[in-house]
């Protein structure tokens, strides 16, 4: 299928709707006039013959017999002869005729064009077409009077062919010469009607990259005004994405450059240190900093999980105690080389809510290791799930230093950390339970700790209606 351009579709739509109304229009209207020609010609022949036949009872029948008799032929209908008037340049005397026969079908009288046609039969009154010479005729012939005479009327059809033809040429002439004007005249108005959207074109072209204002056409229609709704409220979602983008490729940048850093500085070390000893040490750094850099880079890839499951995947109904069961078995080495008491309080059966497997379970475990960073040793963890009417509540619990209430907004910062937090964290944990909380539509709190220090971790979710 042709690629056609809009307005040369808008063109040819309208045409075709003004073609496809107006010709069954035209046929249609045509054939009645047709018809409305046909009926009233037949009655001026009917009308003709009536006339005729008043005339002929006004001669008398006895006249006509009497002088037909006396000259053994037909009687004339102009005893000289007369020149035919010519009209517009036709002879219209030549293309009608008529004809006066008596009881016995004699005729009696007759113009020159009809004296070669026979006599009616007793079973052909009324309309009657036929053939005479290189003409076809149109005839009436009256039903018989008490006198016997019987009046026939003729009209050739060239006649009504011309009327015909002159009606076809008036139907369709007007038409023929309206359509390309229409067209040139629907292309302009269709051209000027989508000015608005070459000027949005143009708007487009000239739009900077990474530039904030509102997208606007001057006098726009109503019908561009959702679309231009809709560009800008997408060119704002595209802006906030690509500028969250640039700060998150700045962060990792900057917290990579560290541990890159501290891995080649110990390699480099261990490089140029003859003492084996020296050597192992610096390697062993270089290792712990090769690990740091693993820790971190699993978490920035988690925050991107996050963001790519958000949109690629639906939400589901999810069992969210299964999903716990599963990143506590996963935590298990980790918690066991703590040295840390996790408590662990489950509800009954199945707690299902609608979202995202991994954005749970990225919540739960981070929710989880953050709790286990800031706990000294011998210290108390407890994750808590339980129903709330129509959420499902996550609380996790320690008693380690906390967090002073005036910090603990800042801490949702990515890369933010606490000072005095044990382990190899790095300010990310919190950021990517709070982007996974808002994927799920949950409200998250950082409370006090029942134990009297600590923090309390609270999540709220919705159930799922299902």
């Amino acid at each position: 299928m042709s690629r056609r351009s809009l307005r040369a579709r808008l063109v040819w739509l309208i045409l075709g709707v003004i073609a496809l109304v107006l010709v069954p229009l035209g046929v249609y209207s045509m054939r009645r006039t047709i018809n409305e020609v046909n009926e009233l010609s037949d009655g001026r022949l009917a009308q003709s013959a009536r006339t005729l036949q008043t005339l002929v009872d006004e001669i008398g029948l006895p006249a006509l017999q009497k002088r037909s008799a006396e000259t053994g032929m037909v009687v004339p209908v102009a005893t000289k002869p007369r020149q035919e008037v010519v009209l517009h340049g036709h002879t219209y005397e030549s293309e009608v005729g008529f004809q006066v026969f008596d009881r016995t079908g004699r005729t009696l009288m007759a113009t020159g064009n009809m004296t070669a046609l026979p006599a009616p039969d007793a079973a052909h009154f009324g309309y009657q077409d036929v053939r005479l010479g290189h003409y076809r005729w149109r005839l009436f012939t009256l039903p018989p009077t008490d006198d016997g005479l019987v009046v026939r009327a003729t009209e050739r059809y060239d006649s009504r062919r011309d009327i015909t033809v002159a009606l076809w040429v008036e139907h369709a002439l007007a038409p023929l010469i309206a359509l390309p004007v229409l067209a040139l005249l629907i292309g302009w108005a269709v051209r000027r009607g989508l000015r608005p959207l070459e000027a949005l074109a143009a708007k487009l072209a000239a739009r900077k990259p990474g530039s904030r204002d509102t997208l606007d056409v001057i006098e726009a229609p109503r019908e561009l005004e959702p679309v231009l709704d809709a560009l800008n409220s997408q060119f704002t979602l595209l802006e906030e994405a690509l500028e969250r983008e640039r700060r998150f490729s700045a962060d990792v940048a900057h917290e990579l450059r560290t541990p890159l850093a501290s891995t080649m500085i110990n390699l480099e070390n261990a490089q140029a240190s003859r003492d084996t000893g020296e050597a192992d040490i610096a390697l062993s750094g270089a290792r712990e900093s090769l690990a740091a850099l693993a820790r971190r880079v699993e978490q920035l890839l988690s925050l991107a999980r996050l963001e790519a499951s958000s949109r690629a995947e639906p939400h589901a109904d999810i069992d969210l105690l299964t999903v716990a069961r599963t990143v506590i078995e996963e935590l298990a080495p980790l918690i066991g080389d703590s040295d840390v008491e996790l408590d662990v309080a489950l509800a009954d059966g199945r707690l299902m809510v609608r979202g995202h497997e991994v954005a749970l379970a990225a919540l739960l475990r981070n929710l989880l290791e953050n709790a286990l960073r800031h706990v000294p040793m011998g210290g108390l963890v407890k994750l808590i799930i339980q129903r709330e009417q129509a959420h499902a509540a996550i609380d996790v619990i320690d008693n380690g230093e906390g967090i002073p209430p005036e910090r603990r907004a800042a801490v949702f910062a990515r890369f933010h950390r606490e000072a005095g937090s044990r382990g190899d964290g790095y300010g990310l944990g919190l950021s990517i339970v709070q982007r996974a909380a808002q994927l799920h539509d949950a409200t998250i709190e950082l409370l006090d700790s029942p134990y009297g220090q600590g923090l309390r971790v609270n999540v709220r979710l919705p159930l799922s209606r299902g």
